[in-house]
């Protein structure tokens, strides 16, 4: 029992964590634009808000797909800048009980701390098994570590942010759509991006392969948002190509996509 007290105030100590919440308030809403999140068909029915906590800071927020075992989408502020990638994959703890502490955390030490199983940890999560297994699929980031910076890198290490994405496609033209970012925000002061997909079709899987990527930012000058745009891309294993378009289009698209309500990503003020 001490040992166990001791695992959990150790655990404390950590200085990365996340939160599930009923809503996107408080800090966490600083990655909307107007903090004001996305609305319409994207949201699932059995849906968790994360607050993506590192080092006593808030990287970014993730609406994560319990059923599906996916994030629909990740909100960040871009802000490339030096730094490693992390050498370990997390997990949210209180997806797996909504009294356990929260932080973000290896598999191993989750097991160490509450006695449970991997099996436990994955009834409303992917694992790490999920992926080594992946066959021609990879761990593909929604808010990238090449669009944070220090410590942020390391928060976006975490299998709630993290779709499997074809490999031909993520080392391919979603990589080079990722890294014109940095064109893109030219004369920007912030920049606000909304990454996330569209479920597929896999019943016999047991983390949805999404049939869609896409991503939408709005760029902001002062406190006018100056423009906007969006892209898109079929998570295929023959296909390699990424559509550029209006942030209007491509909300359009996400609508018949998500065959619900209405998708509006940004506050109305950001062009279309």
């Amino acid at each position: 029992m001490l040992g166990l007290l001791l695992q959990v105030l150790a655990s404390c100590l950590w200085l990365g964590h996340s939160e599930v919440v009923k809503s996107f308030q408080g800090p966490c809403t600083r990655f909307f634009y107007e903090k004001t999140p996305p609305s319409g068909g994207i949201r699932p029915v059995n849906a968790a808000r994360i607050c993506q906590v590192y080092q006593n800071q808030y990287r970014f927020a993730t609406l994560y797909d319990r059923t599906n075992r996916i994030p629909r989408y990740s909100a960040y502020i871009y802000q490339p800048g030096p730094g490693g990638r992390s050498d370990s994959w997390f997990v949210e703890p209180q997806l797996i009980q909504q009294d356990y502490l929260k932080y973000m955390e290896t598999e191993r030490s989750i097991i160490d701390t509450y006695g449970i199983t991997p099996a436990d940890i994955g009834k409303n999560q992917a694992i790490d098994k999920d992926y080594v297994d992946a066959l021609f699929l990879e761990r593909g980031h929604l808010s990238p570590s090449g669009h944070q910076t220090g410590d942020g890198k390391t928060a976006t290490f975490t299998l709630t942010n993290i779709v499997p994405q074809y490999k031909t496609l993520n080392e391919g033209a979603w990589k080079e759509y990722e890294d014109s970012m940095a064109r893109r925000t030219e004369g920007c002061d912030t920049t606000y991006v909304i990454t996330g997909v569209v479920p597929g079709n896999s019943p016999n899987r047991r983390v949805n392969v999404p049939s869609h990527i896409w991503s939408a930012a709005c760029c902001v000058r002062g406190n006018k948002p100056i423009k906007a745009w969006g892209a898109i891309a079929e998570n295929k294993i023959d296909m390699n190509v990424v559509t550029n378009l209006r942030l209007g289009k491509l909300e359009e698209m996400l609508t018949k996509l998500y065959k619900g309500t209405v998708v509006t990503l940004f506050n109305n003020d950001c062009p279309r």
